[in-house]
């Protein structure tokens, strides 16, 4: 395994399934050490067995992303493991079960996802730039959603979520833009994920359906976009959210 990124470590977030394993699986591609986090042991596991037998380096942490001390052993050992962080993908996240009506909507629901999808980007970014300050370098990605810029139909709470996650992307990296660290979003339309897979199947047909590609993207096709925005090909990109939507925009 090497590529651009090559020596180099990464964090990501939520990386047991979905678009979090493929973006730990092609940062493993690319020679760079994983850390492997996840709030789901087993999922976890399974990633760094995947990348350690390709001839990867890997290593799991469970980390609750809403937890403090959860947040900052992740970077900790991420550091004490490979000697340094360049890279992080702020993936872990949250959908509601099934779309509600606003006036529906209850607290409970609210609390739940702002903590997972927005307290946790907050929380991450906070240990990771603190350590790539420090270094002088670093690229971050949060994974967002076409949610976090367009509305995520008959979902509310997500969608302010991710609008949340954009506004913590931009002030970051203009906070960061002369400290060597950039902080850049992916905005996928829906993804092929278990997340979208346990959706009620009239919402995925509704989701698909507004997709001029006629399919939602791919886990591997997100990661991909994760691996530009964290290499020097894309330098001078910073605070940007690059929409990933099918063609959504052109109609």
């Amino acid at each position: 395994m090497a590529g651009a990124l090559s020596g180099k470590s990464a964090l990501v977030t939520g990386a047991g399934m979905g678009i979090g394993r493929a973006v730990a699986l092609a940062f493993a591609r690319e020679g760079v050490g994983v850390l492997v986090a996840d709030v789901n042991l087993a999922a976890g596991e399974e990633t760094v067995g995947l990348i350690t037998q390709a001839g990867g380096e890997a290593v799991f942490v469970r980390c609750d992303v809403t937890n403090k001390e959860d947040v900052q052993r992740m970077v900790g050992t991420a550091v004490s493991r490979f000697g340094r962080l360049d890279y992080a993908c702020n993936n872990a996240g949250i959908h509601t079960p099934a779309p509600v009506p606003f006036p529906d909507l209850d607290d409970a629901t609210w609390d739940s996802l702002m903590n997972v999808n927005l307290k946790g980007v907050f929380l991450c970014l906070k240990e990771e730039l603190r350590q790539m300050e420090k270094q002088g370098a670093g690229a971050i990605v949060n994974v967002a959603s076409l949610a976090g810029i367009s509305v995520d139909p008959m979902d509310t709470i997500y969608t302010a979520s991710k609008h949340g996650v954009m506004g913590l992307t931009k002030a970051a990296a203009f906070e960061y833009v002369k400290k060597g660290v950039r902080i850049n979003a992916v905005c996928p339309a829906p993804v092929n994920t278990p997340m979208l897979r346990s959706a009620p199947m009239e919402l995925q047909n509704l989701l698909i359906s507004m997709l001029p590609m006629g399919r939602p993207a791919t886990s591997e096709e997100v990661a991909g976009a994760v691996i530009y925005l964290c290499s020097d090909v894309a330098s001078y990109v910073t605070g940007t959210g690059m929409v990933m939507d099918g063609g959504v925009s052109l109609v």
